[in-house]
């Protein structure tokens, strides 16, 4: 929706084109998965649980400052990687071809308020099918934010920086109200909807179980260090939903990345819906270490392109999508990660405030962009 469209330069037959050479490495990573990548996930799932294992019985002595911060420091990264590499990865179906019953989309549970069947929906479904059209993908600005100099500016916007904090920090309970779409359900009308009101209720219960595990079992069977105890699994939850934001943010919302009007994916091909997803996602760059604690998330320009290909394969494939890049003459937005928080932080105060200039909108625009 910028003034300037990056990808005016090239023709419909060279974004099919450019559709098919996509697909081509996507065919490619498909036919060449195997045991390795079995292997990998099933070790990652396995050292996550010890670590969480291990952790928690370290704060069973967490009355002691030493204990304290190895037990959390230890709780904070398993759940980051139950959250990022683990559960968003295989609820997106990456590792549904092993037909392991086990680890599969349709059986997997993760540490996280939102249950699985409604993140699946909001995300797969819906994130992934309209990235970034306003109006559509809830994933953009979670539906409190102004997200595009075009959208009309209120005084409430002032307060988006604020309320990205709040949402920064409870993050799992803020995806879990736009699972629910509260929005637009908490309508009277809306609520009464029992199909809505049996999603409320399964939100509901996954809440109750993630509370009673976190902030009573687990600090009870610690005993005197139930206090610390309490605080370190308030603390180790703070640490995961800061970082699993910030890595979205980061995947979305920095400068340079472009946002849509609905109408603009009207009649769209394959090879639009590549070129949005190429235009409508960053990248992150770093270490290996890195990517894995963002759950491969850092190489969002190829998820978003091949959401269900394994994890672990994202590096490989994002040289050549890079290549894809440079001989399309387009822009991959990246970034060091300090870098790309500090850009999307920027983007979220600018639009925060009144446009400095006014912009110029057609009839139909202005009508989209206020219903969005």
């Amino acid at each position: 929706m910028t003034a300037i469209d990056p990808t005016a330069h090239l023709t419909a037959e060279q974004i099919e084109e450019l559709g098919r050479e996509l697909d081509a490495i996507r065919d490619e990573v498909i036919a060449a998965r195997g045991a390795e990548d079995a292997a990998y996930i099933r070790k990652v799932i396995s050292a996550q649980r010890k670590l969480e294992l291990v952790s928690r019985g370290v704060l069973l002595f967490s009355i002691f400052p030493p204990a304290w911060l190895v037990g959390t420091a230890g709780l904070s990264v398993a759940k980051i990687m139950d959250n990022m590499e683990i559960g968003h990865n295989i609820l997106h179906g990456q590792w549904d071809w092993m037909r392991d019953p086990k680890i599969h989309s349709t059986t997997w549970e993760w540490d996280h308020v939102s249950p699985a069947d409604q993140w699946k929906h909001s995300h797969n479904e819906l994130h992934h099918t309209y990235t970034n059209v306003i109006g559509k993908d809830n994933d953009l600005g979670y539906g409190i934010m102004r997200v595009d100099e075009d959208q009309k500016w209120h005084p409430f916007h002032l307060g988006q920086p604020l309320w990205n904090f709040l949402n920064a920090c409870f993050f799992e309970y803020g995806i879990a109200a736009y699972d629910l779409e509260l929005g637009k359900n908490l309508h009277k009308r809306r609520r009464k909807n029992p199909e809505f009101r049996e999603r409320a209720k399964a939100v509901g219960r996954k809440i109750r179980k993630q509370v009673l595990k976190d902030y009573v079992i687990h600090p009870l069977l610690s005993g005197p260090s139930f206090l610390t105890t309490l605080a370190a699994t308030f603390t180790a939850n703070l640490v995961r939903n800061i970082w699993s934001h910030s890595v979205i943010m980061c995947g979305h919302f920095p400068e340079g990345v472009q946002v849509f009007e609905r109408r603009s994916i009207k009649g769209e091909t394959r090879g639009q819906w590549y070129l949005r997803q190429m235009m409508g996602s960053a990248n992150i760059s770093g270490s290996k270490t890195m990517h894995f604690m963002t759950g491969n998330l850092s190489h969002q320009i190829e998820h978003h392109l091949f959401p269900d290909l394994p994890s672990n394969r994202y590096a490989e494939v994002a040289v050549k999508v890079r290549a894809l890049f440079e001989k399309y003459e387009l822009e991959y937005v990246t970034g060091p990660l300090p870098q790309q928080v500090f850009s999307a932080w920027r983007k979220v105060f600018r639009l925060s405030l009144p446009n400095k200039k006014p912009t110029v909108k057609t009839p139909d625009r202005e009508q989209e962009l206020v219903a969005a």
